[in-house]
């Protein structure tokens, strides 16, 4: 057995960083792809490696020097005209090496984990592709497989059809062949393919062909789980670091990306906030068809969203403002707010780090569960001098609800002291009590001119990628400098048409809420039978627990991630939880659920 590593493309995708370097000098945390991959064929018992190089190829045979000759005997080929020609060629220039032995055909911009070359030599069929399901950050060829694995066809990139990716597989671009099948299959049609269509083509095309004969004599091995990454540009390179960072670096690096998670599709998000049952399938199908119009118009400006968002709640239009999430207009609220403010910790960090820490007078609650009602809030505060008061109701992480009637009390407490009320009520929905919790009636903000309501559209609308929020108040001077503070086109004409249809799905929106309660009450009984979770009962759409026994809150968030591909919040550098052992868990669907049961419990 023998390997063929290509290995004389440009790179030119990848910009800076290889002006010096061919792809496979390219670092990963550290380590160049080319020593990551040669160290990998150094376990095997190979007769040889011939690596096909081009572009800065001088450089890479420095690089490499005599370091693996103990190891692994390296052959060079070389393709001059690398500027000119794409892998068929570079290939097609080692044809005579191939036809000598049987082969590990390899692409050098590959990152993957050292089990791929023992599955694919362990498996008795003689020529095989490794393939992996597809997944939307893939690019290149695809390829569809029978019931048997046989490879029925090579996908280009012209023919590729996204009402068929469910069929779809990725060639992973690692390839074994007999010499057999190299000597009477693949060189001749390698040969006849170069002379018809020219050297600027890629090998995988002979493949295409030779597939498309009665006598298939491909196979494809799904690669499951497996870890890989074909790194061709910057964003490929900053996903391969997560992917592949040392289990002591993984939750940090992904800690650092608040978000973007669909680049990871196997990985369960335990850690960002939405609703699994909400939207539902006819609202998603709405937006699918009006995608052309929505993403080639522009969105309506402030005026209309405001007169959207009001519509939304059933409040007035100027007493609304929409937001690009409710970040955005956290930002514009706490720029706008004087004077000391009156926190609970712990809570949703967003608001207490946009204001100087000597203007924040902080409440937290002494008792294991941070259980608090609004007389404590009213009794802790009595002799503070606060010009606003702020309350996250649920609050995040703990899960403490204070019920609408208690709100109302402690709104009017403030109006009579000349404070301010911020309540964030963007968990209200996920209360038992939802259909009659919210505070954003008109009658009750224009009782309360003291009163702002804050309100993430994301997370229990669960739809985070729109980037919607509201903020409400009958203090129209407050809502109409935010309405100016923020850009004129702060929300795109996907979300300003999702708050346009979502009146009609209102029905379903209940139904999710009552499903999402019933789950929420079967995942937590689940939950507390993990013998080292202490589980915080919650009105929100996840739990507090304290990690009583066998870990450290950090240590179990490591060992979720790097063992089951699962990410939980670690709380335990959250203010006033720091050094304490507290995880938060977001509750998912139940299938979801059921996988990080079974993950706790393993452990």
């Amino acid at each position: 057995m023998q390997a063929i590593i290509l290995a004389a493309g440009m790179g030119r995708r990848l910009g800076e960083l290889t002006q010096g370097n061919t792809k496979c000098m390219i670092k990963v945390n550290g380590v160049r792809l080319i020593d990551r991959m040669l160290t990998q064929l150094c376990a095997l018992n190979l007769n040889r490696v011939v690596i096909v190089a081009g572009y800065k190829g001088k450089e890479l045979v420095e690089h490499i020097g005599d370091r693996y000759n103990d190891r692994l005997k390296i052959e060079w080929a070389w393709n001059p005209v690398y500027d000119k020609t794409n892998n068929i060629y570079s290939l097609s220039i080692v044809k005579q090496q191939l036809q000598e032995d049987d082969t590990l055909l390899i692409e050098s911009d590959l990152i993957f984990d050292d089990k791929m070359f023992s599955m694919i030599l362990a498996n008795p069929y003689p020529n095989l592709a490794l393939v992996a399901k597809y997944e939307t950050w893939m690019d290149g060829t695809m390829v569809c497989i029978d019931s048997d694995n046989n490879i029925v066809n090579f996908v280009p990139r012209k023919a590729f059809n996204y009402d068929e990716v469910d069929s779809y597989y990725k060639t992973v671009n690692i390839y074994k062949f007999s010499r057999e099948f190299s000597e009477r299959v693949y060189v001749p049609f390698l040969d006849a393919y170069c002379r018809v269509m020219g050297n600027n083509e890629y090998y995988e095309q002979v493949l295409r062909v030779i597939t498309l004969l009665d006598k298939a004599e491909l196979k494809a091995l799904p690669i499951g789980n497996e870890r890989w990454y074909e790194i061709d540009d910057v964003q490929d390179l900053d996903i391969a670091e997560n992917i592949f960072a040392s289990e002591h670096e993984r939750l940090g690096k992904f800690n650092k990306r608040y978000g973007g998670y669909w680049r990871f599709p196997k990985m369960l998000d335990y850690c960002y906030l939405v609703n699994p049952f909400f939207p539902p399938k006819r609202m998603k199908d709405e937006l699918r068809a009006n995608f052309d119009v929505l993403l080639t118009q522009y969105p309506s400006g402030m005026q209309v969203n405001a007169l959207l968002a009001g519509k939304y709640f059933g409040i007035r239009q100027e007493m609304a403002v929409a937001g690009n999430g409710a970040a955005e207009l956290i930002k514009t609220l706490m720029a706008s707010l004087e004077g000391k403010m009156g926190v609970v910790l712990p809570t949703f960090e967003e608001y207490p780090n946009r204001v100087e820490r000597s203007r924040l007078v902080t409440f937290a609650p002494d008792n294991a569960d941070l259980r608090y009602t609004a007389s404590d809030l009213m009794h802790y505060f009595e002799d503070k001098e606060i010009r606003t008061l702020l309350l996250v109701n649920p609050d995040n992480p703990s899960g403490n609800f204070i019920p609408k009637n208690e709100i109302l009390e402690l709104a009017m407490w403030c109006k009579n002291r000349g404070m301010r009320l911020v309540v964030d009520e963007s968990f209200v929905d996920f209360a038992d009590d939802y259909a009659t919790s919210s505070l954003l009636k008109n009658e009750i903000l224009l009782q309360h001119p003291n009163l702002v309501v804050m309100k993430s559209i994301s997370k229990s609308y669960g739809v985070p990628g729109l980037r919607l929020g509201v903020m409400a108040s009958s203090d129209v001077e407050l809502i109409a400098h935010a309405k100016k503070d923020v850009a004129i086109w702060n929300i795109n004409s996907f979300a300003e048409f999702y708050m346009q249809i979502f009146n009609k799905y209102e029905q379903f929106y209940k139904a999710a809420c009552a499903k999402f309660i019933e789950e929420r009450k079967r995942f937590k009984s689940e939950l507390s039978k993990i013998h080292y979770l202490r589980v915080i009962p919650s009105q929100a759409n996840y739990f507090l627990c304290e990690v009583t026994d066998g870990f450290t809150a950090s240590e179990l968030t490591q060992i979720l991630l790097n063992r089951h591909n699962i990410l939980i919040k670690d709380c335990s550098n959250k203010t006033s939880l720091e050094g304490k052992n507290y995880v938060r868990i977001a509750i998912r669907n139940t299938d979801d659920n059921n996988k990080l049961i079974q993950a706790l419990l393993s452990l």
